[in-house]
């Protein structure tokens, strides 16, 4: 019973009968439904998985690093698919997509 585990979590945070959820669970059935949305839906996952990886790159070196940039704009934004994309961001950020770069920048990790 999704609706009364809803109410149950609202009812131990003590949310106001006057507030009601933006988005209730059966909103997000077609994530799960079908497929091929699932398969769509974890790339958007994966794209802020590299952003969040090539961000840290930024903060370490510095936000306006002249080389950073330069790197950056001649391995992701000029290169397209001359290469696999892997290759590409390896050369970018010297290792492979780290996806705890995204759990340090939502802040569930160190």
């Amino acid at each position: 019973d999704v609706m009364g585990f809803e109410k149950k979590v609202a009812d131990e945070i003590g949310m106001p009968d006057e507030i009601t959820f933006r988005y209730r669970s059966p909103y997000f059935k077609h994530i799960f439904g079908d497929d091929g949305y699932a398969s769509g839906y974890y790339t958007y996952i994966w794209a802020q998985v590299l952003e969040a990886d090539a961000w840290e790159l930024f903060m370490q070196k510095g936000i306006f690093d002249k080389k950073t940039a330069a790197n950056f704009k001649k391995y992701i934004m000029e290169s397209g698919d001359t290469e696999d994309p892997t290759v590409l961001f390896e050369k970018f950020r010297g290792h492979k997509p780290d996806a705890a770069a995204l759990l340090r920048l939502r802040g569930f990790a160190e």
